[in-house]
């Protein structure tokens, strides 16, 4: 015999934290070295020339300059084009 009424379980209270993924610094914009700049899952952006992709795929600038993108297709290995952006740093002039 149950020892309390049946009842509905709650199913609240268990939603992670929100983890702030995204574009942190935008196009034409000036970064130091070390800077984030972008947070993802997964390679959604590539990391071109003075850029560097963290162990949890972060991009982030290998030295002080303005951020661009760039969209282009690289070969897969089945011989298919793929759409891919691209994340460089041109260094700043001194």
């Amino acid at each position: 015999m149950a020892h309390t009424k049946a009842k509905g379980t709650s199913r609240l209270g268990r939603d992670s934290q929100a983890k702030r993924l995204g574009v942190k610094i935008l196009g034409d914009q000036f970064a130091k070295t070390g800077n984030v700049i972008i947070r993802q899952k997964g390679t959604k952006f590539r990391a071109g020339k003075n850029t560097s992709l963290g162990n949890d795929y972060t991009i982030y600038s290998m030295c002080d300059g303005v951020v661009k993108f760039k969209k282009t297709k690289v070969q897969k290995f089945n011989g298919r084009l793929e759409p891919v952006n691209i994340v460089s740093v041109e260094p700043a002039k001194n």
